[in-house]
Parts: structure tokens; C-alpha cells; sequence
């Protein structure tokens, strides 16, 4: 996909970060829309349907974190991605947002040419996405990889987006004991950097949600899931 034919919607209640980003998003091709709160930026999304959605988090009307799920809740841009850009870099924070439904989250400030980076490391992955439905039965659970979707017996279990990359990133390595550092490449991406807890809270709700034990802790290294 050519950057002309990828749409990023930049949303901050500043006007000159907006346009500053706005413009250097441009120079590299992309088609760029913006907003100054959350509640424009859903009406642009529903519209426009951008592949890539930046939020700030501190925002008048609706804040970055309730546009961030408002958006996950449309079924249209269930393949939106979202990263944060923010001057919040504490953990809690970092975690909130990816429990929200974030892809990414960056901190500000940072120099243009990283930003960029990061957008076309985040773009690959959404471009890798792929369009074959892709089924994995996991005892009395079905994983469809295309819709993000687990089903036990005729109940959908939802889970958030990272959630799910999570879970899928485990199963198709069945007893095999994955780092943490592998989760963060495969599930985050490279360069992302995100709070220590951050996989420990992801593997807890996991586990809430289906109701099962299957993901084993690895003290000191990291995680197995056990077919067993």
C-alpha cells in the first residue's frame, strides 16, 4: 500500500502540534485529517475510515483514553490502528492505554524522523494483517485471527486488540517457554517501549476472561502456554 493511499487522523487540542505533525506526516506522502478533541475525532473516523489513528490523551470534550475505546467499539475500524502520543510516560498511564485498545504508545517529545519510524513500523504490521480467515480450535475455543474474535460454544468472549495478539502469539507456540522480551518484539513491535507490568496484566485478564490456566508463569522468564 502506497503512503497516498493510507490515512492517518491526528487528534490533539493543540494547534500547533497538529499542524506540526500534520505537515511532516504530508511531506511523506500520507493523507492526514485532525481534530482538536475526541469527539470530532470519531466522527472523522466513522467517515473516513484511517488506517492509523494518533490520540493525545489530555483532551477537552472527550479525552485520548474514551476516544481510544469509543473507537474499538466500531465494527468498521476494527482494524484501525491507535497509538498514543503524549507527555504521560508513566507506567499506569502506558498501561491504561494499551487495556484501552492502543497499538502503540510514544512519548512526547519526539523528533520527527523517530515519529515516523515509528508510524511505518506500526503500518507494516497493519499491512501484514492477513486477508484469508485464519482458524485455530483450542479445546472448546475458536480463534478467528481475522476477527479478533475467541467463541466458547456459542458465547463471544471479547477481549482487548493487544489481549488477543497476545493470546495468539502464545498458542501457536505451544509449550514452548517465550521471554519476555520475544512477547514484547512480537506483540509490541520493535522499539516499542512499554511499562515492565504491562505483559503481566495482559496474561492476568487472559486468564480472567476465559477462565483458564493453560498460560503458565515462568518465574524470571517468562511465559508457556500448556496444551495439556
Amino acid at each position: 500500500m502506497e503512503n497516498t493511499a493510507i490515512t492517518i487522523l491526528l487528534v490533539d487540542d493543540e494547534a500547533d502540534i497538529l499542524e506540526f505533525l500534520g505537515y511532516n506526516l504530508e511531506k511523506e506522502g500520507y493523507r492526514v485529517l485532525k481534530a482538536k478533541n475526541g469527539e470530532k475525532a470519531l466522527k472523522l473516523a466513522r467517515e473516513h475510515k484511517p488506517q492509523l489513528v494518533i490520540l493525545d490523551l489530555m483532551m477537552p470534550v472527550m479525552d485520548g483514553m474514551e476516544t481510544c475505546m469509543e473507537i474499538r467499539k466500531i465494527p468498521e475500524l476494527e482494524g484501525t490502528l491507535i497509538a498514543f502520543l503524549t507527555a504521560r510516560g508513566e507506567d499506569y498511564s502506558q498501561i491504561a492505554g494499551f487495556e484501552a485498545g492502543a497499538d502503540d504508545y510514544i512519548s512526547k517529545p519526539i523528533k520527527p524522523k523517530v515519529l515516523i519510524s515509528r508510524i511505518q513500523a506500526m503500518l507494516r504490521r497493519y499491512k501484514a494483517t492477513p486477508e484469508e480467515s485464519n482458524i485455530i480450535v483450542l479445546r472448546e475455543f475458536t480463534i478467528d485471527k481475522n476477527q479478533y474474535l475467541v467463541v466458547k460454544g456459542t458465547d463471544e468472549i471479547t477481549l482487548a486488540r493487544k489481549e488477543f495478539e497476545l493470546l495468539q502469539f502464545l498458542v501457536s507456540r505451544p509449550e514452548r517457554v517465550v521471554t519476555r522480551e520475544e512477547i514484547f518484539t512480537g506483540v509490541w513491535g520493535e522499539g516499542v517501549v512499554v511499562g515492565d507490568r504491562t505483559i503481566d496484566v495482559h496474561i492476568r485478564r487472559i486468564r480472567e476472561k476465559l477462565g483458564i490456566d493453560s498460560i503458565k508463569t515462568i518465574k524470571g522468564v517468562g511465559y508457556k502456554f500448556d496444551e495439556g
